[in-house]
């Protein structure tokens, strides 16, 4: 039953400059990327962190810096199953150019049967498929190091944060393109046995209350759903 926060990385330099980064070594966060994962810091400072999970690219490892600074020696693993998906020969190239190639409109309609040009690309699924495993799997070992209610965060970026979200909604892939992740925002899902519980989504500035452990859950604690829709966070 462990709770997963999805923290997409702040606004970066490939951001603002309309280019897709991919796994473009040397991408940083620009000036409102910093200031937002700081922002996401102080929101998160109260929230106990059992460990984090980053992707090894910079973008992510720099965002994770700045927001687990209050969580002091916080255990941090690099996982390269929840790094970008691996965009092969767009990598790099304008979003504009890339938008009148015929490969984007599978992107945006059928996802899953899109696969990235080139030596280096990968499709969609395969890129939903390790990322899903690696939430699953840090899930299982979070839990039974740090007990069934541990918070951990995972550091990730749009496309794999949306095909986390999109899993544990019970979608197909070819439905994530629904689901916005926008720089530095929080997607929570609760795990438990039977189903996940999407908390929040796109989250870029709520109450974190929600996102601490509680004595007292609700039904949805072992699995099943509040009937009628239960009485908010405010009485977990």
């Amino acid at each position: 039953m462990t709770l997963v926060l999805l923290i997409r990385h702040g606004r970066s330099t490939a951001n603002t400059s309309n280019v897709l980064a991919g796994w473009t070594p040397g991408v940083r966060l620009d000036e409102r990327g910093e200031q937002q994962a700081g922002e996401l810091a102080k929101r998160l400072a109260e929230v106990p962190l059992a460990a984090a999970v980053v992707s090894p690219l910079e973008r992510c490892r720099q965002t994770a810096e700045l927001v687990l600074g209050p969580h002091g020696e916080l255990p941090v693993h690099l996982d390269e199953r929840i790094g970008e998906c691996r965009y092969g020969d767009w990598t790099g190239r304008p979003l504009a150019e890339l938008a009148k190639e015929p490969l984007w409109r599978t992107v945006q309609a059928h996802p899953s049967a899109a696969r990235f040009p080139g030596p280096e690309g990968e499709s969609m699924a395969e890129m939903s498929a390790r990322a899903v495993a690696a939430v699953r799997e840090w899930n299982t070992l979070i839990a039974a190091e740090h007990g069934p209610e541990a918070v951990w965060a995972l550091f990730s970026h749009g496309d794999v944060i949306k095909a986390i979200a999109a899993d544990a909604l019970g979608l197909h892939l070819d439905q994530f393109q629904r689901i916005t992740c926008d720089p530095c925002s929080v997607t929570a899902v609760r795990y438990t046995d039977l189903r996940p519980f999407v908390l929040r989504l796109n989250d870029v500035g709520g109450d974190p209350a929600p996102y601490k452990p509680a004595p007292e859950r609700s039904p949805s604690a072992d699995g099943d759903a509040a009937v009628g829709g239960g009485a908010g966070a405010d009485n977990v």
